[in-house]
């Protein structure tokens, strides 16, 4: 009863938040739809002054994405991935969600490869793989999936879990380590990058950012999901569901940590992302279901794609200044 009661509250809540994006559309050469994303979040395009912002951001640098706090939480419940009716049933519950939006973002940019398994010949990166929940049906797809987690005994448990479904035996592999290790030896081997409910636990979004950047190849795509940074997700991401609810244990997040669309687009654009698309969601606590939605204030999903061309605001500025000094008398539009 009190769930349901409050179920309707969250609702209610939803509904009057005034945290609503209108949805704007970008077209590129060719025709086709690439963008919806919040109207203001256009405006910055230089690479030199999403820079300028990124260099005035308060967040602490620790040039690594391992927070030691948040691998002992996840320590503790290493063996329980695959209760489906457990701490992590959210999770898997997600996967009707955001296994289709990597998926169809994926065939919009690569094509339909293989009739059966559409996903054949790319190779995904899923960081904070945990125990496989998003890795399986990546790779029952088709695709080459490498799973990595800093937590061993989560990544024991994806291999054990795998390893029952001989699909997956040659398709998908794990290794206990972090982002930034990896990408050492593993410049631009990924057509993607997954990173579903991990940017909330990480100690540097700027490491992260620049691994993910450093890993993909030219055009790849980084698939994010996460939570809002607003009064709405503190109360039902944290108060209701760890509190309350206890659809995940208490500690799980921390609202510090959490980043709005805004502030996580102008870092990826920084390091020589441009963001796709920006959705959100919703998890219904009464049916244990998750939905699109159009407001992103609580979780949203976002899809980025690394330039093709680092841009070079050097250049273009000199270019511009070689521009000004020949037509001395035009005037600069900004219309």
């Amino acid at each position: 009863m009190f769930c349901k009661k409050f179920g309707r509250l969250a609702f209610g809540l939803l509904a009057e938040s005034t945290y609503r994006c209108q949805s704007i559309l970008k077209v590129s050469s060719d025709g086709r739809s690439v963008r919806s994303l919040c109207s203001w979040t256009v405006c910055l395009r230089h690479r030199h002054r999403n820079q300028l912002l990124h260099h005035t951001n308060v967040r602490t640098v620790s040039q690594t994405t391992l927070d030691p706090a948040e691998v002992r939480k996840f320590q503790a419940m290493a063996s329980k991935w695959w209760d489906l009716h457990g701490e992590f049933a959210a999770l898997h519950s997600m996967n009707d969600l955001r296994v289709p939006f990597i998926r169809d973002n994926l065939l919009n940019i690569h094509g339909v490869r293989h009739s059966g398994k559409l996903l054949t010949g790319l190779r995904i990166l899923d960081v904070g793989c945990g125990g496989g929940v998003l890795s399986e049906p990546l790779g029952r797809m088709g695709a080459d999936v490498f799973g990595i987690d800093p937590v061993e005994d989560s990544v024991r448990t994806a291999e054990l879990h795998s390893s029952y479904d001989p699909d997956l035996r040659e398709r998908v592999r794990y290794q206990a380590c972090t982002l930034e290790e990896l990408a050492e030896d593993e410049a631009e081997g990924f057509d993607a990058v997954v990173a579903s409910e991990v940017v909330e636990h990480l100690a540097d979004l700027d490491a992260f950012a620049s691994c993910c950047q450093q890993v993909l190849k030219p055009g790849g795509s980084l698939f994010i999901t996460t939570i809002n940074k607003t009064s709405l997700s503190y109360v039902l991401g944290i108060v209701a569901a760890e509190q309350l609810l206890r659809i995940v244990p208490s500690g799980t997040h921390d609202w510090e940590k959490f980043i709005s669309p805004e502030d996580l687009e102008r870092l990826l654009e920084s390091f020589g992302f441009y963001v796709e698309a920006i959705r959100g969601m919703m998890y219904n606590p009464l049916t244990g279901a998750w939905g699109w939605q159009q407001s992103t204030a609580i979780n949203y999903a976002l899809h980025a794609i690394k330039r093709k061309e680092e841009p070079q605001p050097d250049r273009v500025w000199a270019e511009s200044e070689s521009e000004n000094l020949d037509e001395p008398h035009q005037a600069r539009s900004y219309s």
